[in-house]
């Protein structure tokens, strides 16, 4: 899930600044590009894996909604949504803390034991 601000600038080391409207997105670069294929009317399987909260909860309706099959996307109670805080200036520059969550948390052995 990214989490977005537009501020007047990148805050400098140690500077609080006031930011707009807070706005949430889906988003990860492989979950946008499997998006794209399925707009485009093609087949594409993400595998995946997320927290079971609400922000994972709405990333597994989101999938479906577009046209992704969700069975390869795996729920985790155990750990956070992967979620990343984007700052963007009014000159358009921007700096993003990625937090990995239940991304950081998959491997191929977890993954192959989950979906076999």
């Amino acid at each position: 899930m990214d989490l977005t601000v537009r501020t007047p600038h990148i805050p400098a080391k140690g500077e609080t600044i006031f930011g707009g409207e807070l706005m949430m997105s889906f988003g990860g670069k492989g979950a946008n590009q499997a998006v794209a294929v399925a707009r485009l009317g093609g087949e594409a399987t993400f595998i995946s894996k997320v927290g079971a909260d609400a922000n994972g909860k709405m990333m597994v309706e989101h999938f479906a909604e577009e046209g992704l099959c969700t069975d390869t996307v795996i729920q985790d109670p155990a750990v956070q949504s992967g979620s990343a805080w984007i700052c963007v200036g009014d000159d358009g520059d921007n700096s993003i803390i990625v937090m990995p969550g239940a991304n950081g948390t998959m491997t191929y052995h977890f993954t192959v034991e989950y979906l076999n």
